[in-house]
């Protein structure tokens, strides 16, 4: 087993380990801020529930805030940090033995890679930088498959955009297309003054599990994604005139759907339906 641990870490990540997290100046071009509050942080990790043997993933550890308690529970964890002053800090603080350490940005990390090297779907927790916090949803969304569940610290108003119904004014293509893949729960708020620096808007946790066997089969997840932007790149443009690229009035009629109806007003089966009437058009 521990061999077996040796050359996953040998693969994924070079790794030695300091303790003192104090002195680093927070970088706007990553997002920084720090959750500090030990009151949020006893909830976000009651909320992950980590146990020990869990393929347990960390985004953007930061000053380790969260990375010491997820340690204590799981045991071993293997985290993902773009700021190399930080990534040196926790090598210095934690040992091998507990973490395993990729330094790099998380959009280009390969997370199903590492679900097969450790024959495990994984755990993904993350404070996500507001400033990528859509593309790197997206990239986790790519291959559900490798994934157990995602516990994720967001801008309040994506979260919100995240867990929208048809026809609110939060819901939008963020919506479509995570619902189309996970159920999403959000957990909790915290407020500003939980960070160092303050944020200038309240936070949000959120859990995504992907859907499964549940999930809308999609053969052609391109074409419904080309379908759900368009729907809502001018969100007033009635479907007729925000899909005449894509497809004809008769196509939408053909999936029950209202050609004067807009990308608002349609859930993600409707889109779903539509991306099948459209395929079964261009075959």
């Amino acid at each position: 087993m521990a061999s077996s641990l040796a050359r996953i870490v040998a693969l994924f990540f070079p790794i030695p380990l300091t303790s003192d997290m104090q002195g680093h100046t927070p970088r706007r071009r990553f997002g920084q801020n720090f959750l500090a509050d030990p009151h949020y942080i006893r909830r976000i990790i009651d909320a992950v529930d980590p146990r020990p043997g869990e393929a347990l993933v960390e985004i953007g550890p930061g000053l380790g805030a969260l990375t010491a308690d997820l340690i204590a529970r799981v045991g071993h964890l293997h985290a993902v940090e773009i700021d190399r002053d930080l990534a040196a800090r926790l090598r210095e603080r934690f040992n091998a033995a507990q973490l395993s350490l990729f330094e790099g940005d998380a959009l280009h990390f390969d997370f199903a890679r590492l679900s097969a090297a450790l024959s495990a779907p994984l755990r993904i927790v993350g404070n996500l930088p507001y400033n990528i916090s859509s593309p790197l949803l997206f990239h986790l969304a790519a291959d559900t498959a490798s994934l157990r569940d995602l516990h994720v610290m967001l801008q309040k108003e994506v979260v919100a955009r995240m867990t929208a119904a048809p026809s609110t004014p939060d819901y939008g293509r963020l919506s479509v297309m995570l619902q189309a893949k996970f159920a999403i729960t959000r957990l909790l708020v915290v407020p500003p003054g939980a960070f160092t620096p303050a944020p200038k808007v309240d936070s949000a946790v959120a859990r995504l599990t992907p859907l499964g066997a549940q999930a809308p089969q999609l053969d052609n997840e391109p074409l419904f994604a080309r379908l759900v932007s368009a729907a809502f790149a001018q969100r007033r443009k009635t479907l007729r005139n925000a899909l005449a690229a894509c497809c004809a009035p008769d196509d939408l009629r053909a999936a029950g759907i209202d050609p004067q109806a807009r990308g608002e007003n349609l859930a993600v089966e409707d889109f779903v339906r539509l991306t099948h009437e459209v395929s079964k058009v261009r075959d």
